[in-house]
């Protein structure tokens, strides 16, 4: 299945739509997803309530730690059989800390703000999750697996953060 996937993302490379997908990569980095999360949390919070503050980062950042912790875990080689249409990641290839981070981030924000109910919100953030986890196979930096496994655990991992009886209101 990855081999074959990769072997699809070759044939369509294409100059404009790896400059696409070369910019689409980046909604799934820490760079650009946890000055995101502060100013939205900020924007949640209003001033009031540290818990709306700090969900969103703390899922973005336990969503890199984690990634970070399973690539030294499962010690992946990158994709290789094609030549990379970005800059080659130094660590491990599994899982796609991109997609993990940008799934932990939709998930907590659909689960903190209720847009889970919304389904034009829901559409939205599937939109930037899938965009962000193909750009990684199209560049050819990540297999199809590390970026399915990346959604699955930082959806996995916000939903459980999200249940932490620390982010309810008291009294």
């Amino acid at each position: 299945m990855d081999s074959a996937w990769l072997s699809l993302m070759h044939e369509w490379q294409h100059p404009l739509l790896t400059a696409t997908m070369g910019t689409l990569t980046w909604l799934g980095s820490l760079f650009v997803l946890l000055p995101l999360a502060l100013v939205a949390g900020w924007y949640l919070a209003g001033g009031r309530d540290w818990r709306k503050y700090a969900f969103l980062p703390s899922a973005v950042i336990g969503a890199a730690g984690i990634a970070q912790l399973l690539k030294w875990l499962v010690d992946r080689a990158r994709p290789d059989a094609f030549p990379s249409l970005a800059a080659m990641p130094a660590d491990a290839s599994f899982p796609s800390a991109h997609a993990m981070q940008v799934a932990a981030f939709v998930t907590a924000w659909l689960l903190w703000t209720g847009g889970g109910r919304r389904a034009g919100h829901v559409a939205l953030g599937l939109a930037l999750v899938l965009a962000t986890g193909l750009s990684r196979t199209y560049l050819q930096v990540h297999f199809l697996t590390d970026v399915l496994a990346g959604i699955a655990a930082g959806t996995l991992w916000a939903a459980l953060l999200h249940a932490l009886p620390i982010w309810r209101r008291s009294g």
